[in-house]
């Protein structure tokens, strides 16, 4: 999302000082820096913008009616302890400064000041604000990195989508990654983001699904300290921590109609609202959504707003699964085998009946499962030769491709994947699992109403996300019966 601000040294201040001419001072030159400015007359109206809104930095006197600015200070410590708080004094002395630095003030300057001073300290307070941002950024990434460094593939599938990362990537085009999950959805999305001018930003990933239901808006947007119960401090939200780069919005069909309709207005304005606050701010992010879902199905449903849709798809990008990328799969494996290989020894190789079984494999899990078993691999064959017995038991999940398929089996499948044998029910006397059972039912239930999920999640007594949910487990886990 573009703005008309820089990307890393726009600001939002509060000013506090009795003397007016300073206020409007600070009001007409700081915008012109770039900057949000609010002013207010005293302590007391400062604490009150507090309540409303956020701030990267307050400028206190020292001196005002009412609350002095090391009072102040100490307020804001506790209620917003992400603000640098800098105090202005015209009644320097070496104790004044102490006091302040030791309750937690940023800096102080003496009035007069400088404007080059006052400009620096800014600076700094930025730098510190976009350090502390890539730092959260950087450890999200650290938590939630998964797959391959690289993009690895020659085939015609993954050619097409590394040519249209090269296209798009330096635009702040939306862009909407599809595809089943475990395929590198977030690998594409880095990509994107590595490729443009918001390289040296933040790349935030964050998976929705995995964002408590009570918590989503707060952990995206932001909240003020007592907006709802245990918000004991203010705190920035996902949006404000991506602030220049990028935030990567993994499993996006999972938002609730409620934060789909703040995240459009995000993407109309180009602004946030805080849980608990009444004024909006502008941030700087680009915006990566990524599913594997189908979203147009969701929108029938009435489970996802279609004017965010269209919003988000300005670019869609297709990941092909790893069953349709065979050729690609030695390749893979191979990349895989090195980033897993930790001594000093030479590189196991992979056999020709290791790669065939490879291949043959239906990889429900894709790109993911496929790591899973080559860091399986390295460990077993300890330095020699990969052969198939050092691979999981892939015994009933291979691929077939005769039969046709019926509403259910068009249901639990994913762009072409049948998730569970449709032929037949489990023979009497066979050992069944609780999950087999369950899956089974679900099935059974799905078949009644031809499909209908809705209708079969009423009668399962299940809400419809839960419906979605165990489709979604079934598709993670589960094979074609040979």
């Amino acid at each position: 999302m573009n703005t008309d601000r820089p990307a890393g040294g726009s600001l939002r201040i509060l000013f506090a000082d009795d003397e007016s001419h300073l206020r409007e001072l600070m009001q007409m030159e700081l915008p012109r820096l770039g900057h949000d400015v609010t002013v207010c007359p005293d302590g007391t109206a400062a604490l009150k913008a507090l309540e409303k809104g956020s701030f990267d930095v307050a400028l206190m006197d020292m001196r005002m009616p009412g609350l002095t600015g090391i009072e102040v200070l100490g307020k804001i410590r506790s209620i917003c302890p992400e603000t640098a708080v800098v105090i202005l004094t015209g009644h320097a002395t070496v104790d004044t400064a102490v006091q302040a630095l030791r309750l937690g003030a940023f800096d102080y300057l003496t009035k007069p000041c400088k404007w080059a001073e006052l400009e620096s300290i800014l600076q700094r307070v930025a730098e510190r604000r976009d350090l502390t941002h890539k730092a959260t950024a950087l450890e999200n990434r650290l938590k939630q990195a998964e797959g391959a460094p690289l993009l690895v593939g020659d085939g015609v599938a993954m050619s097409s989508v590394r040519q249209l990362i090269e296209t798009i990537a330096p635009t702040d085009a939306s862009v909407l990654i599809l595809g089943e999950t475990g395929t590198g959805k977030e690998l594409v999305a880095r990509n994107l983001h590595d490729r443009s001018h918001r390289a040296s930003g933040s790349f935030v990933p964050v998976n929705c699904g995995a964002l408590p239901e009570n918590l989503v808006e707060s952990e995206l947007f932001g909240h003020r300290k007592g907006a709802f119960t245990g918000a004991e401090t203010s705190r920035k939200g996902l949006f404000e921590v991506a602030n220049g780069g990028t935030l990567f919005l993994d499993e996006i069909g999972e938002l609730n109609k409620s934060v789909q309709v703040k995240l459009l207005r995000f993407l109309e304005s180009g602004e946030i609202r805080r849980v608990g606050e009444n004024d909006p701010f502008r941030v700087d992010v680009r915006v990566l959504c990524a599913t594997h879902r189908d979203l147009s199905e969701m929108i029938n449903e009435d489970l996802f707003r279609e004017d965010l849709y269209f919003r988000l798809n300005t670019f869609e990008i297709h990941l092909p699964s790893l069953r349709e990328r065979k050729d690609d799969i030695p390749f893979l494996a191979k990349h895989m085998l090195k980033r897993f290989h930790r001594t000093n020894g030479p590189l196991p190789e992979l056999t020709d009946g290791a790669i065939e079984a490879l291949q043959d494999h239906f990889w429900p899990g894709n790109v993911r499962e496929l790591a899973n078993a080559m860091e399986r691999a390295v460990i077993l064959a300890a330095g020699w030769p990969i052969q198939p017995e050092h691979l999981p038991n892939f015994s009933g999940r291979r691929m077939v491709t005769t039969g046709m398929a019926s509403p259910v089996s068009q249901v639990l499948q994913s762009s072409g994947k049948t998730l569970i044998s449709h032929s037949a029910h489990a023979p009497a006397g066979s050992n069944l699992t609780l999950r087999d059972v369950e899956m089974q039912f679900i099935q059974s239930v799905l078949e009644k109403h031809g499909g209908n999920k809705p209708s079969a999640a009423k009668e399962l007594g299940i809400s419809l996300k839960t419906l979605y949910n165990k489709i979604n487990q079934l598709q993670n886990t589960s094979g074609i019966e040979e």
